[in-house]
């Protein structure tokens, strides 16, 4: 006897986050609004104030909701963050938002390194790099256009790799690749022709550009990407601890 394929059925936490998330994004509670009191959402779901208070802190860690601490919750934002602290795949962070995420390769090339891009992988001018740049989808929505080079020896499970099927992230990690950490630089810049055409939007638009390097343990630059957000689809966020050291620094582009 065989049977279908098994679904991990949806915690209720996880269930209530969906619904306030999706209302957030869809607009049915806007910025400052309040949302409903934790006796409300246990109604609603049927649940105790366990699951509801799972799905409050999922919420604020987003940076969408307020404490809520002694007072109603509102709130705060309608854009989705990524946390600086994840090294996480776009992929990755759209289901975890309750967004589908999608992908349109334009080009995908072995090439040799400029200087600057060499630098950058830590290895020499000229040697060999693996290049995808594609457009990346939120809800079918275009969303960001990105920019990935791997050194070689990264980059050819990438060139094996169906590069509109899905997380680059995720087949290299299936490949055995050590993705430990990133580092992340974040300015804005205009759109340029190929960034206006793909997100069809104004050349010169402003863009949040994420200029992103990835380690494995041992220090070896695995990846070095420019990725350019449409500004409403996107925001960064970074919770710290007065006292305690942030990684996040801010620096100077004179």
């Amino acid at each position: 006897m065989t049977t279908g394929p098994r679904h991990r059925t949806r915690q209720q936490h996880d269930e209530i986050a969906h619904y306030l998330r999706t209302a957030i994004r869809e607009g049915s509670f806007q910025p400052g609004d309040e949302l409903p009191s934790e006796a409300e959402l246990t109604r609603k779901f049927t649940s105790s104030r366990g699951p509801v208070r799972q799905a409050m802190s999922a919420l604020r860690g987003e940076g969408l909701i307020s404490s809520g601490r002694g007072r109603r919750t509102v709130v705060l934002d309608n854009v989705l963050t990524q946390s600086f602290d994840d090294v996480i795949s776009f992929s990755q962070w759209c289901h975890a938002s309750d967004i589908v995420p999608g992908q349109v390769t334009q080009r995908v090339a072995r090439e040799p390194a400029e200087k600057s891009l060499a630098a950058s992988l830590r290895i020499e001018e000229g040697d060999p790099i693996v290049s995808v740049f594609r457009l990346r989808l939120m809800d079918e929505a275009p969303a960001m256009v990105e920019r990935l080079n791997y050194p070689f020896e990264f980059g050819r499970h990438v060139l094996a790799f169906d590069t509109d099927s899905g997380s680059i992230y995720q087949e290299l990690i299936d490949q055995g690749v050590d993705i430990n950490r990133a580092s992340r630089t974040i300015d804005a810049v205009g759109a340029n022709d190929d960034d206006a055409r793909l997100l069809e939007v104004p050349v010169g638009t402003p863009l949040l550009r994420v200029r992103r390097r990835a380690f494995t343990t041992a220090g070896d630059v695995i990846e070095s990407s420019d990725d350019r957000y449409l500004p409403w689809k996107a925001s960064f966020t970074m919770n710290s601890t007065r006292g305690n050291p942030s990684s996040m620094s801010l620096i100077s582009g004179d």
